[in-house]
């Protein structure tokens, strides 16, 4: 009995699974791209807030003024963006000679950056 020769090559089954299966891979490595850029964009973002308190806080540090106790709040410009802070103070240390003070920058009503520094209380 004669056989026909097997045919070389892939049947079409083959092809459809290997097709499917490089589908899969390629939406996953698209998904995680999108995360990536998402997460570096807000990464960017978080920087710039604490680029603008770290400027606020030097200005704090640098001031012969301690600046007045409680809350005050404002708005810088940079980057070519407003950004808004908080400044709370207090004194704190044996017979408060030292000063606390919490600077928070948020942007648009988004999360916001925290840094807190110590300075003389004069």
């Amino acid at each position: 009995m004669n056989r026909p020769a097997p045919a070389d090559g892939f049947t079409l089954l083959e092809v459809l699974v290997a097709l499917a299966i490089f589908s899969l891979a390629a939406l996953t490595l698209l998904r995680m791209t999108g995360a990536s850029l998402s997460q570096t964009a807000d990464l960017d973002q978080r920087f710039e807030r604490q680029v603008v308190a770290q400027n606020l806080a030097a200005e704090i540090l640098t001031d012969p003024r301690a600046p007045s106790l409680g809350e005050a709040r404002g708005s810088v410009e940079n980057f070519g963006r407003t950004f808004t802070w908080v400044r709370r103070a207090e004194l704190i240390g044996d017979n408060n000679s030292l000063m606390r003070v919490d600077i928070a920058v948020s942007e648009g009503g988004g999360s916001a950056v925290t840094l807190d520094v110590v300075r003389p209380a004069q």
